[in-house]
């Protein structure tokens, strides 16, 4: 059975994160996943990758963790997803805290998506170095896990850098959640395979979905790890291109939902059911 799965920007103007999760928990879905944008540089100077005007939810979007925590609290079984958390924006010590204190308080339910962010001068108002976001990426997962798994945790990179630390809770997902990259870009393969559990990719046009499996599955074995995760973003809604996907190997189909009132949101939940339903 293929889990299908639902994203949202839950805005302040949109249908609230507590009756999303109910509702789309009453319909059987997976999980549902909320991005984040601490805030949106009012210059724009740099450009929105989907287009000309960038959407107004992209700087009415709640925090994913408080909006998630509300979630897990009226919820049993759906899972919490950040899609995608931006990890270079944040100080690792406290996201560790953060994504283990949900997963305690869900009991395990967290699904860690994670990226780097497009947007330069977002990134500069966090006095993060865009140049530089994989590598700072990367060093701070690890840091994360090592606090996630260790008693008293400590780590010693570029970017990153503690003696050791106790900070507890520690996630109830053994080794912590699992960490899932949502990126495209030319190295994303081999970042997954050397510190993720999976791969996050986007439902973009024309992209060659089929070849980045196949690079995905190589990089797992150049590095002796297997069975990396598949999941995809702005999952189609139509039958033969379901199915395209779920023959290529992806495991989580994530139905994308406007940030609109319920009386828009509802009905698209009632219509994303009915396809899932065909595949349970």
């Amino acid at each position: 059975m293929t889990p299908f799965s639902l994203s949202m920007f839950p805005t302040d103007y949109a249908i609230q994160p507590v009756e999303l999760a109910q509702e789309s928990e009453k319909r059987g879905f997976e999980s549902l996943w909320f991005p984040e944008h601490t805030h949106i540089p009012a210059s724009r100077k740099t450009p929105w990758p989907g287009g000309a005007d960038l959407p107004k939810e992209y700087w009415h979007t709640h925090d994913p963790f408080v909006a998630l925590g509300a979630a897990a609290a009226a919820t049993k079984k759906l899972k919490l997803g950040t899609g995608v958390c931006l990890v270079i924006e944040r100080d690792p010590i406290t996201l560790a805290k953060e994504v283990a204190s949900l997963d305690m308080i869900s009991g395990g339910r967290v699904l860690f998506g994670i990226g780097a962010g497009w947007n330069v001068e977002e990134m500069a108002n966090h006095g993060a170095d865009a140049k530089r976001k994989w590598k700072i990426v990367r060093e701070k997962i690890l840091a994360m896990r090592e606090i996630w798994t260790k008693e008293a945790a400590e780590f010693h990179g570029e970017f990153v850098n503690f003696d050791p630390i106790w900070s507890f809770p520690k996630p109830v997902q053994a080794g912590g959640p699992p960490v899932l990259l949502g990126s495209q870009s030319k190295r994303v393969f081999e970042r997954a395979a050397e510190y993720c559990d999976g791969w996050l990719p986007i439902n973009f046009p024309r992209y060659d979905f089929a070849g980045g499996v196949k690079q995905l599955r190589a990089a797992e074995k150049k590095t002796g790890r297997k069975g990396l995760s598949l999941s995809l973003f702005g999952s189609p809604s139509k039958e033969d291109a379901i199915k395209s996907f779920i023959d290529l190997g992806f495991e989580r189909l994530i139905f994308p939902l406007p940030s609109e009132g319920r009386e828009k949101i509802l009905p698209m939940l009632d219509s994303y059911a009915n396809v899932a339903a065909k595949y349970r």
